[in-house]
């Protein structure tokens, strides 16, 4: 390629969407909520993956309760290796009665409260650009905590003058305190898990407890105090004997270590830490509604996940904080929730965080691939749908607990993090590997039917119609083992194992094409419609994530889509059964077809309606008259989060192919589905499958700039969807090309256009 004919800074003078890197998120977008959070779950969140923390209270009263990723407790109710009896093929309950017990469970750490002297707490706010906890005073001061981005420690601080003083209590104290039961569904007390009392300890300046636990598991919070220039400082690690030692002892060194290098020398290393991650990528929103939400949803990114730690389960490292084990154990489904946790990070740019669920499949395949053959009894390897930090099967509603195809959904994240980062090492050393093992697991399960398709012994639609198999194959499970295979053929290709590319195609083909009903409305299976509300919408999930019936394909496809998409039970104003996350996956759904107003109505009902004060998702609807959606409870967890947040990155920003299997087929869209509400929006840095790194700005409704950075050499495709505009571009190689401008560029160059 020529040399590029404007140097970057000329370009972003003249055409100006350079943005401040140093001041994002800004000052107007935290997180405010005024006292009292009388409930855990309305708390500010504070993390750095492996320890979290909630900051609430009320009165007199700062409460910091606590939380540790790997905190599980892992005996099973009922016989350990159920899965080796009750098989794929034997049928039979499947252990129904494996998952309701108090155990396994993830474990809440406890907490921290902190008393007032002669002072009540006014308000309580969050800065994202520091991920620092504030808590405002009546008195006009300050209490400050942050949990370091880089140390296994967190800060508090507050006036000598202000604090009377405080208790380090465990969650079982937690829970005799104030009496915590079920803190939403299949919950139970802390109490149920028949943990003997922590005990307590203090030496000098330091305060613990230490919790036994369950199978050999001992945990402890551990917190020392050092007083400087009037103020108390307080650090505070969480360990356990897992860690390689003795967890006081540990502890100790941990808040010693912090507390003798300074304060300012901490705060400082964790404030660069979090420059660094927001520095990955920006997006600025014309409403600040908007605006908070997203950066909220990708702050949970740097505070909730690392590369290290364990992933973000249901509630991340936020279990419940009043004495009782977290709703639906905490656990990990996925039949959606692990997925869409991890479905926003790949545009964001924040890999190192996303990695986390990706490292956690990857470490966990000599137990999978057992569970492959003990379960499902072929080779391979296979996830349960529904499991524990050491990825244990929990069992629960076999129709998606156990259901195969659910580890095709976790594959699409190997293929996604590889076609987002160009990683050519990824690819040869972790996502084909890993794809293709699951991949043989499932050619295993499949046996043609009369007709030649090949079919699975039982299949399912997640969630709908309770725990109930449906006519072999589902549209759910056809579409997700179609874009699985396709996927392993496509990296294949890219390694040039022509041949196993062609076999993993041929596979593809051999499920069939997906049931449609004579007018075009996809099914549920080859026999029954959708045809009431339901929070999965499991049977389109081919429109998204998996492109495998786009806009930009066949008439057919057109028609598929435009008949799915137009009834009446996709287009309702109320959605009784509709959980938040259903709003925010439709809205994904809009975007990809191109529906920017669609997708811009159903991300505001999420925003509006189910959300809680603090950003956390939560599955019911939270306005007063339940407008949208059943209301009254409130149990919440993180999918509908990250898949919010990634319908506001699809809106922007999309470079998916129409023609997955293919390699290199990715086409990118500017601005493909921007409401009219943001006539004026930008972003910086966004990624596009191959690696690109793109940014754009719009500005009374029509586009005015892009550039596009490339990682490797390659192909740029850019869809002309600029209406009518023809871009002024920095290179005279540029092609248009059927409605797609191409160029050819190699790692480095940057191309760049004008309006």
């Amino acid at each position: 390629m020529k040399k590029l004919l404007l140097s970057f800074f000329l370009f972003c003078v003249t055409i100006g969407f350079s943005q401040d890197k140093n001041g994002f998120p800004k000052a107007e977008n935290n997180l405010t909520s005024q006292a009292p959070i009388s409930s855990w779950d309305e708390a500010i969140p504070l993390g750095n993956g492996l320890t979290g923390g909630l900051l609430w209270g009320e009165k007199n009263i700062i409460k910091l309760s606590l939380d540790r990723g790997d905190l599980w407790d892992e005996r099973t109710n009922g016989p350990k290796d159920w899965w080796k009896t009750q098989t794929w093929v034997k049928g039979g309950n499947m252990w129904e009665d494996a998952y309701y017990g108090a155990y396994p469970t993830k474990l809440p750490a406890g907490g921290i409260e902190f008393t007032l002297n002669n002072n009540t707490v006014k308000s309580f706010e969050l800065d994202k650009q520091r991920a620092t906890g504030i808590v405002h005073l009546a008195n006009g001061k300050q209490a400050k905590v942050f949990f370091s981005a880089v140390k296994p420690v967190a800060i508090f601080r507050i006036s000598d003058q202000d604090l009377d003083g405080f208790e380090v209590l465990s969650s079982l104290q937690v829970s005799a305190k104030y009496r915590g039961g079920s803190a939403g569904p299949d919950s139970h007390s802390v109490n149920a898990l028949g943990y003997p009392e922590a005990t307590n300890g203090v030496e000098g300046n330091a305060k613990w407890y230490v919790q036994p636990a369950a199978e050999g598991l001992v945990y402890c919070v551990y917190t020392e105090t050092r007083h400087l220039k009037g103020e108390s400082i307080i650090a505070i690690s969480v360990t356990t004997n897992r860690d390689g030692g003795n967890p006081v002892a540990l502890g100790k060194q941990h808040c010693t270590e912090a507390l003798n290098e300074g304060i300012g020398k901490c705060f400082s290393d964790h404030v660069k830490w979090w420059k660094a991650f927001w520095g990955q990528s920006q997006i600025i929103l014309p409403e600040k509604r908007m605006q908070d939400y997203y950066t909220f949803a990708r702050y949970l990114y740097g505070s909730g996940s690392r590369a290290d730690a364990p992933p973000m389960p249901l509630q991340g490292v936020w279990t419940s904080a009043t004495g009782s084990l977290p709703p639906w154990k905490g656990d990990y489904h996925s039949d959606l929730n692990t997925q869409m946790t991890y479905i926003a990070y790949q545009t964001a740019g924040n890999f190192d965080e996303g990695s986390s669920y990706l490292n956690f499949l990857w470490n966990k395949r000599d137990l999978w691939r057992a569970f492959a053959k003990d379960f499902y009894e072929t080779p391979g390897l296979a996830v349960p749908g529904v499991m524990t930090v050491a990825g244990q099967p929990l069992g629960g509603w076999a129709a998606y607990s156990l259901s195969p195809t659910m580890t095709s959904w976790n594959a699409h994240l190997f293929y996604l993090h590889w076609l987002y980062t160009g990683d050519g090492s990824f690819l040869k050393e972790r996502a084909y590997p890993w794809c293709k093992e699951a991949a043989e697991c499932l050619r295993a399960l499949l046996k043609p039917d009369k007709e030649g398709n090949l079919k699975l012994l039982r299949s399912s639609s997640p969630e709908i119609f309770g725990n109930k198999w449906l006519e072999p194959n589902t549209n759910y499970d056809l579409m997700s083992m179609k874009m699985h295979f396709l996927a392993v053929a496509e990296m294949a290709e890219a390694q040039g194992l022509t041949a196993e590319a062609k076999s993993w195609k041929e596979l593809a083909s051999k499920l069939g094409d997906f049931h449609v009903a004579s007018d075009g409305e996809l099914m549920l299976d080859s026999k029954l419609m959708l045809r009431d509300d339901h929070r999965h919408l499991s049977n389109i999930i081919g429109i998204y994530p998996f492109n495998l019936i786009t806009v930009e394909g066949s008439k057919e496809d057109q028609r598929r889509i435009n008949t799915t998409l137009n009834r009446p039970e996709w287009n309702a104003q109320k959605h009784n059964e509709w959980c938040g996350y259903s709003w925010a996956w439709m809205a994904c759904m809009q975007a990809r077809v191109g529906n920017a107003e669609s997708a811009y109505h159903h991300l505001d009902v999420f925003e509006k309606a189910y959300i809680l004060r603090n950003g956390f998702h939560v599955n019911q609807d939270q306005t007063p008259d339940s407008r949208y959606g059943n209301g009254g409870g409130k149990p919440f967890t993180l999918e509908g989060n990250f898949i919010a947040m990634q319908a506001v990155q699809e809106m922007l920003l999309q470079s998916w192919s129409a023609t997955p299997g293919k390699l290199d087929s990715g086409i990118i869209r500017i601005f493909p589905a921007t409401p009219k509400e943001w006539a004026d929006v930008s972003f910086t840095d966004l990624r596009a499958e191959g690696g690109y790194k793109v940014s754009a700005t719009r500005k009374d409704g029509k586009i005015s700039s892009f550039s596009i950075m490339a990682k490797k050499s390659g192909t740029v495709r850019i869809k002309d969807n600029f209406d009518g505009q023809t871009p002024k571009w920095n290179s005279k190689e540029v092609k248009l090309q059927n409605g797609i401008y191409e160029i050819h560029v190699k790692a480095g160059d940057k191309l760049e256009a004008k309006f």
